[in-house]
């Protein structure tokens, strides 16, 4: 008896599905990341210090800063202002004389400052100082905030020998985290 392939591409199509001794190879890698401490800050572009007494009443206004932080274990950070440009035109308050002050609250990552604190154009005056292996968001060891955020409520003297009109002051805000 005679054996008929008829069909030789079904024999074909048998024979590739069969598994020819090969083997699956596989590979591994390590992945590695040094995270740094690091700090980030949002301030508000503009705050208006507005006073509504008409008896030399000092001017106050407040600003939210939000910030995001992570320190070292052994570090620790801190938060400064300082004021880059006295009130402008002439006449009017003087930051370098001492006119404006500041207070801080309500810090949820770290602590704020204590007392009034007095601005300066020559140094960088604390807002808030940062502990050890600090961060921001994630909950655990971390602050469950995420910006986190400090108020500051300025009070600017109202001197009765100032001149009338509009004077304006650059203050900066500088965070460091190690």
């Amino acid at each position: 008896m005679a054996v008929s392939w008829g069909k030789p591409w079904v024999v074909w199509l048998a024979l590739g599905a069969l598994p020819v001794g090969g083997t699956i190879g596989t590979g591994s890698q390590s992945l590695s990341a040094t995270v740094y401490p690091v700090g980030s800050i949002t301030v508000p572009a503009s705050a208006a210090l507005t006073t509504s007494a008409t008896k030399f009443q000092p001017f106050t206004g407040s600003v939210t800063l939000s910030y995001r932080a992570r320190t070292s274990p052994g570090g620790g950070g801190n938060v400064t202002l300082s004021v880059t440009s006295d009130f402008a035109p002439p006449g009017g308050p003087s930051v370098a004389a001492g006119a404006l002050a500041y207070t801080c609250s309500g810090s949820t990552l770290g602590t704020a400052c204590s007392g009034a604190q007095t601005a300066s154009t020559t140094l960088q005056t604390p807002v808030l100082a940062l502990p050890a292996a600090a961060c921001t968001g994630g909950g655990g060891a971390c602050s469950g905030q995420n910006p986190n955020s400090v108020n500051l409520s300025f009070i600017l003297a109202d001197d009765p020998g100032y001149a009338t009109g509009v004077y304006s002051a650059r203050v900066t805000f500088t965070i460091s985290a190690t």
